[in-house]
């Protein structure tokens, strides 16, 4: 079967790569946060591993942002244009809300105020000025997580910019990706798309190995990050529950 031409596999193929990094990672994550006796992963494995994933999964929203609006120009303009991303940005920041309000509710001394549908939503919608640009969008995006990188670490003692990375003393959640520097990251991904995917064409050139045994299933992955970044979650507590896995009274 014909990959679909509106759609390059690779960049699926990528997200699905991302996609199932994510999950394995939950995995271990939930057994160690459930209780789970033998994990005993390095404290540095906890903290680079969420970070590579999703450095990966926000990059490619970054180029596929730019691939997106290279096709969607062509056939809408002005104020429609903008509508369109102003409502994808808002629709993926009231998942975000949803699992705020649901962590809140399980999970409340440490539930997720600005995850990464949160940012991706914001960003979404922020960086619609910028998907036509390739330089600007380097540098800003740069400058992002050097403002990060610079504010990691410290604390303050205001709530107010929590999104932007300013953490307040004695913050603690489950997700947390601020605006700075993970915009920087959305915006190099920008970058990366108009360099690579220039005028929606691949400026390189790659067989189609997108109904190979193995990219096929990712690629489908790839396709409907979306849905299996919302299911996944309850769908593997169940199962570690299920299995006997975690113990049963650590959750409720």
């Amino acid at each position: 079967m014909a990959y679909n031409k509106e759609r390059f596999w690779e960049i699926d193929l990528l997200r699905g790569i991302a996609i199932i990094l994510m999950v394995s990672f939950h995995i271990l994550f939930d057994l160690r946060f459930f209780g789970s006796p033998g994990i005993n992963i390095s404290e540095s494995f906890w903290y680079y591993a969420p970070r590579l994933i999703a450095t990966l999964f926000i990059l490619l929203v970054g180029v596929s942002l730019s691939i997106s609006y290279s096709r969607s120009k062509r056939s809408i303009q002005g104020a429609a244009l903008f509508r369109k991303y102003l409502s994808r940005g808002a629709g993926i920041f009231f998942w975000g809300m949803v699992i705020t309000l649901v962590t809140w509710f399980f999970f409340r001394d440490e539930y997720i105020l600005f995850g990464i549908l949160h940012l991706i939503g914001v960003s979404i919608v922020l960086a619609y000025p910028f998907l036509s640009m390739r330089y600007r969008s380097l540098f800003l995006g740069v400058a992002c997580i050097a403002a990060g990188i610079y504010l990691e670490g410290m604390t303050f003692s205001f709530p107010y910019l929590l999104f932007l990375g300013f953490i307040p003393k004695g913050f603690t959640t489950l997700d947390y990706f601020p605006f700075l520097p993970w915009f920087g990251v959305v915006l190099i991904g920008v970058f990366l798309g108009n360099t690579m995917y220039c005028c929606n064409k691949r400026m390189f050139s790659l067989k189609d190995y997108s109904n190979n045994i193995i990219a096929a299933p990712l690629c489908y992955a790839g396709r409907h990050s979306l849905e299996v970044y919302l299911l996944h979650q309850p769908v593997i507590v169940i199962f570690l529950y299920l299995t006997g896995l975690i113990p049963i009274g650590s959750f409720f």
